[in-house]
Formats: structure tokens, C-alpha cells, sequence
């Protein structure tokens, strides 16, 4: 039999050994762990800081109007004969478009021109008597109220006379009426009744046409930019451009041509209005456009490539590569956005060079490795 005083040294001992072996395993372990490797470069496309001259714009969200519109219907009632064109056909001014069966309208024409032939078949007559009459009452020979008789009678007719003529010309407006043609020049757009269909005078649109040779640009800026457009404009026409989305040609190009003459007090902005030739038809009615119109220009403005300009929590910032390939991260203020490049006002200077493509690897003090681009390829503006 052991004691109680024997049993609790071995267990000490054993205590003792098993966290002596424990430590041992420790260091081991940490002895054999391999030192990290260095951080390896991150490759990055790069541009340079450039210095050059760039307009001031106001951008907006642009719809495209109509130059004019024009909702053509019939003057008169009757049956559509034919149609001329097709649909979205250009027409020029007065090319026709519809006939209008014209047969009740000559019948009335006629009609008209025999009433009027009638009415001066016995204004001649009566004018006749009345101054045979005249003549007997100035020799005492009748009376004045036959005289007045004969000589009402004939201004009578006479009166029907001129109102035979102007039914004639009302037949013959309404026979014109029965050809319609084109008021301008323009594109049409839905046949809105075929042949053999009953139109109403004034009442059906039979096609919507729209002139879109010149056409309209509408957009609305900030009403604090209506003083400095004021001021601008009474110089001279302020240019106005306008981009389709996702179109990769030149923007159309126009001029300011109206401004709204009140601000909406909904929204706090200023109608504008821009024409624009529009002769490649690039521009449709009811599209929508971005819009720029260009107040002035900024000479020795600082420009990057506008994916170059980055967010973080303190602000805008650039990485800017030093001359040891590392990455340098430079608070920067942008200002003006033009097509894809933007004005730096502050933290850059000409010749810097930024890192415009690979960011979200980099870190202060990184190392960089610039990739190579290929001749023609172009960076999409973010």
C-alpha cells in the first residue's frame, strides 16, 4: 500500500512531464513554421496626368422632339379611296397621301352651278324690267309701287345670285378637300384608316407626320446654372451635344435655341431646348439622349482618365506609381467630367502617372508591375 503522500508526488510528476513535453511541442512546432514570402506585384494598366484645354458642360438627361408634328384629318366626310403612301414613308410638302370618294361633292358642285345659272337668267330679266319700269315712272306713266315692285324683284335676285357663288366656291372647296395632301416635309408614321373606311370632317387623324430634318432636343438643368447660361448665350449660340446610349459614334452636334421662361418650382430646374440638323436621322422623336451644353472652356486643366479616380472612405483618390514601381495612394479633388476624362482641381500634376486599371489588388507601398496594352485597344470610360 502506497501512502497519500507517495501517490500525490507522482502525481506531480506526471503533471510536471506532461506540460514539459507540451512546451517542447511548441517550439517545435513555431521552429519548423516558414517565414512568409514576399508580397509578389500586381500588375496594373497606367496613363499619364496630362495638362490641356477642355470645355465646361452642363450634362442632363435629354429627350428628342419633333420639329414640328402635324396630325393630318379630313375636312370633309366621306369614304377613303386610296392611300399613297406606306408607313413611315418620308414625304415631301404637298405630295398626297388620300383621295376622298368625290362623287357627292361634284354632284353638289354641279347642282350649284346650275342654281346660279338659273338666278342670273332672271336677274337679267328683272333687271330689264326695272328700268323699263324706271323710265315709265319718271314720264308719270305708272305708279312708284309698281316701279318698287320690279325694282325689289331684281336686287332680289340679285342677292341670290351672290349666293349662288358662294356656293360654288364652298362645292369646290369641299371637292378639294376629298384629295389630301402633305402639309410639310416630314416622315409619317401609322396608317391610322385604310381605304374603304368612313372618315368625318375634323374629327379622325388618318396618320400623325413628324419633321425630324432639323429635330428638337429637350433637357432641363439646375436653375443655378441659368444665370451663367444667361450670361453665355448673350454672346452668341452655345453649342449642345448630344449622345445616344451605347452608340459608338460622334455625338450629334446642335445649338442652343430656346430657354423655358419660367423655372419649374416642382423639380427647381430650367427648360432647355436645342436644335439640331440631324441630317444622318442618328436622332429619333422620343428618344433619349445625354446632353451637353458646353458654357465655355478651362485652359491648363489637369486631366486623368476618369476609371483612374477611385472612392474610399476619406474621399476621392488616385494610386500614383513612383519612379521605384511602387503605388502611392494621393487624396485628390475631381472636378469637371468630360466624355471619359476628368478634371483633377487638386493632388495631381502633369506627368504623373495612375493607375487606371487593376486597383482593388493595390495598397500604399505595393509594388507594380504595368501591363502591357494592345495597339488599338481602348479602356472603356467607367
Amino acid at each position: 500500500m502506497f501512502s497519500q503522500s507517495h501517490i500525490h508526488r507522482v502525481r506531480v510528476t506526471l503533471a510536471l512531464a506532461v506540460l514539459l513535453g507540451a512546451l517542447t511541442l511548441g517550439c517545435n512546432s513555431r521552429a519548423t513554421v516558414p517565414k512568409a514570402a514576399g508580397a509578389p506585384t500586381v500588375p496594373v494598366t497606367v496613363a499619364q496626368v496630362v495638362q490641356k484645354t477642355i470645355p465646361v458642360e452642363v450634362h442632363a438627361i435629354g429627350n428628342v422632339e419633333a420639329y414640328s408634328t402635324v396630325s393630318v384629318k379630313a375636312q370633309v366626310e366621306g369614304t377613303i379611296e386610296k392611300a399613297y403612301f406606306k408607313e413611315g414613308q418620308d414625304v415631301k410638302q404637298d405630295d398626297l397621301l388620300f383621295t376622298i370618294d368625290a362623287r357627292p361633292f361634284k354632284a353638289t358642285l354641279q347642282q350649284a352651278e346650275a342654281n346660279l345659272a338659273r338666278d342670273q337668267a332672271q336677274l337679267e330679266n328683272a333687271a330689264a324690267q326695272a328700268e323699263r319700269y324706271a323710265k315709265l315712272y319718271k314720264d308719270g306713266i305708272v305708279s312708284k309701287d309698281q316701279y318698287d315692285t320690279f325694282r325689289t324683284n331684281a336686287d332680289a335676285l340679285a342677292a341670290s345670285v351672290r349666293a349662288d357663288q358662294a356656293a360654288i366656291e364652298k362645292a369646290r372647296i369641299d371637292l378639294d378637300y376629298c384629295t389630301i395632301r402633305s402639309p410639310m416635309e416630314g416622315r409619317t408614321g401609322s396608317l391610322l384608316f385604310h381605304p374603304g373606311n368612313v372618315v368625318k370632317s375634323n374629327d379622325t387623324i388618318l396618320v400623325v407626320i413628324n419633321q425630324i430634318s432639323p429635330i428638337y432636343v429637350s433637357f432641363s438643368v439646375p436653375e443655378q446654372s441659368l444665370a451663367e447660361i444667361r450670361r453665355h448665350i448673350a454672346s452668341g449660340g452655345l453649342p449642345v451635344s448630344a449622345t445616344v446610349p451605347e452608340d459608338t459614334q460622334r455625338p450629334s452636334e446642335g445649338t442652343l435655341t430656346f430657354v423655358d421662361n419660367s423655372v419649374d418650382t416642382s423639380t427647381g430646374t430650367i427648360r432647355l431646348k436645342g436644335t439640331f440638323p440631324n441630317r444622318d436621322r442618328r436622332l429619333w422623336p422620343g428618344q433619349f439622349v445625354n446632353a451637353a451644353l458646353r458654357l465655355s472652356t478651362q485652359a491648363n486643366a489637369v486631366v486623368v482618365p476618369s476609371q483612374a479616380i477611385q472612392t474610399g472612405q476619406n474621399g476621392f483618390f488616385a494610386y500614383v506609381v513612383k519612379s521605384d514601381m511602387s503605388a502611392e495612394l494621393r487624396p485628390i479633388v475631381p472636378g469637371n467630367q468630360v466624355g471619359g476624362e476628368t478634371v483633377v482641381e487638386k493632388g495631381l500634376r502633369p506627368g504623373d502617372t495612375v493607375v487606371t486599371d487593376g486597383q482593388l489588388m493595390l495598397f500604399p507601398g505595393a509594388k507594380v508591375e504595368v501591363k502591357k496594352v494592345p495597339a488599338g485597344t481602348q479602356t472603356t470610360p467607367s
